[in-house]
């Protein structure tokens, strides 16, 4: 049986290197074509200007200009601005997402919270941000168990976000 495989991953690589024939290293040759050029227009299937649902030409991610992030940056910002005082755990601005690591403040020790922030968009909207908070009391039997957060937490959060990301727009239009 092991010879078969041996006779059939030889044959694959000669295959392999016949289609390679001819290939020459070097690079590759790219056409410039002016239909392509961002910021003009051009017609596919999805029709003049292309599809805006996968970012193309005249997509509100152009008209919002491009930051180098896959989010809104003024949202982005703003989270970070808006949680500073809790540790992050992690953060990823390409896929808008900020977790937090549990903090307790000193007014109450035995209480300790925990966000997600998610950023949902390239647009300054206000369905563009979600909050989960997570809660935790600590019991002396048990230790640290999870416990119900306060009504509309997470709304007064993503409040707060959106204020100051209007902020931060606002001094950028104000420069």
């Amino acid at each position: 049986m092991s010879r078969k495989i041996g006779v059939l991953l030889a044959a694959a690589a000669g295959l392999l290197l016949v289609a390679c024939e001819g290939v020459e290293p070097g690079e590759p040759e790219i056409e410039a074509n002016p239909i392509w050029r961002k910021g003009e227009s051009r017609t596919t299937f999805f029709g003049e200007g292309g599809s805006n649902l996968l970012g193309g030409a005249g997509s509100r991610a152009d008209e919002e200009g491009g930051s180098g992030i896959g989010v809104n940056s003024f949202l982005w910002r703003a989270s970070l601005d808006t949680i500073s005082f809790m540790p992050v755990n992690s953060a990823d601005p390409f896929g808008g997402v900020i977790i937090t690591d549990w903090h307790a403040s000193a007014d109450a020790p035995n209480e300790r919270f925990k966000l997600n922030v998610y950023i949902l968009g390239r647009t300054l909207r206000a369905d563009g941000i979600r909050v989960a908070v997570f809660r935790q009391v600590q019991d002396p039997r048990v230790g640290w168990r999870d416990a119900p957060v306060p009504a509309k937490t997470d709304t007064r959060i993503e409040d707060a976000i959106l204020t100051r990301a209007r902020q931060l727009r606002l001094e950028t239009l104000e420069q």
